[in-house]
């Protein structure tokens, strides 16, 4: 059997990783066009921490990478009380608005789109939200985890 000189078996990641979205864009150069890829990726470990990121790379694979290790630099602590939040709160960026109101227990998550990721990350598994405004999934996360930022203990 061979020995491991010195490296270490691939880590097992302690956070959940969701990729959103994958945009393919192009540029035009003086060559032509260079053609690229974008990632909106979230992590979380279910425990109150929870994080987003958005990665380019000519390659879609590259793109996801970056938007993970982007999204694990940038974690916020979220205070959950019970599987739920404590109180109603609302926080707006951009044209998103965000409205995040608690919920009884075994309701489960009444989120659409970008939020049920990022709450369902974070580790509320009872919660009702409105999107309200814009439909970008960017603007929205960053308004759902501004929002969750505002909770009081």
């Amino acid at each position: 059997m061979r020995e491991n000189k010195g490296r270490t078996p691939k880590q097992i990641s302690e956070f959940d990783e969701r990729v959103l979205q994958i945009r393919r864009v192009s540029k035009k150069t003086r060559g032509g066009n260079t053609i690229g890829f974008t990632a909106l990726a979230v992590v979380g470990d279910k425990n109150g921490r929870v994080g987003f990121g958005y990665g380019k790379a000519p390659d879609v694979s590259g793109a996801i990478s970056k938007a993970i290790t982007l999204a694990k630099r940038d974690i916020v602590n979220i205070k959950v009380n019970e599987g739920t939040i404590s109180h109603n709160v609302s926080a707006k960026f951009g044209s998103a608005k965000v409205l995040l109101k608690p919920a009884p227990k075994g309701s489960g998550i009444i989120a659409g789109g970008s939020i049920r990721s990022v709450v369902e990350l974070a580790g509320i598994k009872d919660i009702s939200a409105k999107m309200i405004g814009a439909s970008n999934k960017m603007c929205n996360i960053k308004c759902t985890i501004a929002a969750l930022k505002k909770l009081k203990g």
